[in-house]
Order: structure tokens, then C-alpha cells, then sequence
């Protein structure tokens, strides 16, 4: 069961007491990782194989969700705005109509199959440390998920 789903079943009490682990702070959020004006939140996401992660764009800021190509696991599938199928063409597309910018209210996802950490950043804000860290582990409730 997605985490989503488990959140809707589960009632507004256990919405209330999870809220920060879709990373939103609110309980009638529906995305797993938000992303303020130069930070992912929260920064680390553990989550099981086959779980589809949902970025949303919660600031005014244009954003990325971009894959680091070299430190993903090597059967991983790349992930990157835009649909990109390199890190080198997400960098050499920001900025152009198709460069995978996120603008307010604009979503992401991806499903991650493959064990391991999954690291990406944001292509405007990575000198400001706008990274996050996608954790696939079989047991992620025991997985460091800080912000």
C-alpha cells in the first residue's frame, strides 16, 4: 500500500501524526516531497521498491528534480524533470522550453525500482545545496528519513 493511500485510509488522526512524512507539514497534502525556495522537503525520503515518489513545487522559485547520472545505482533508471534521459541533457536544456522547469503547482514522479540511494538536486539551486536523497530499501521505517 502506498503511503498515500494508507494516509486516506487510516483517518485524519494518523494524517495528523504523519503529516511531516510526506514532507508538506500538512495533512491535506498529497505529494511526498515539496520543494521550498532552495530546498527539498524533506531532504532524505525512504521508501520501499515500486513506490512512485511525487515532487511538487511548493514555492514561487522555478525548480528541477534532477538525477546525480554517476551515484545512482547502476540498474536504476535515470529520473529527471523534463523526462531527460541523461543528466548531461537535463543541464544542457535548462532554461529551454523543454528543460524540465518546474514552476508553483507543477508535479514529478517516478517509480523506484532498484535498492540503494538515488541522489539528485535542482539545476538553478544546486550551488545553494538543493539536494535530496531518495532512499529504496526494503525496510524504510528503519531508514534515516532527516530533514
Amino acid at each position: 500500500m502506498e503511503r498515500r493511500d494508507f494516509l486516506r485510509a487510516a483517518g485524519p488522526a494518523a494524517v495528523a501524526g504523519l503529516a511531516g512524512c510526506l514532507g508538506g507539514g500538512s495533512a491535506d497534502t498529497d505529494y511526498d516531497v515539496g520543494m521550498s525556495a532552495k530546498a527539498f522537503r524533506p531532504v532524505r525520503i525512504a521508501v520501499e521498491p515500486g513506490t512512485t515518489v511525487r515532487w511538487l513545487n511548493t514555492s514561487k522559485q522555478g525548480h528541477s528534480v534532477t538525477a546525480y547520472e554517476d551515484d545512482i545505482p547502476d540498474d536504476a533508471d535515470y529520473f529527471a524533470s523534463g523526462g531527460f534521459d541523461t543528466e548531461q541533457a537535463a543541464r544542457d536544456n535548462w532554461g529551454s522550453s523543454s528543460g524540465g522547469t518546474m514552476y508553483e503547482g507543477d508535479d514529478f514522479t517516478h517509480t523506484f525500482e532498484v535498492l540503494g540511494e538515488h541522489p539528485y538536486f535542482c539545476i538553478p539551486h544546486e550551488r545553494a545545496g538543493m539536494v535530496g536523497t531518495v532512499v529504496v530499501t526494503e525496510n524504510p521505517e528503519t531508514a534515516t528519513s532527516g530533514e
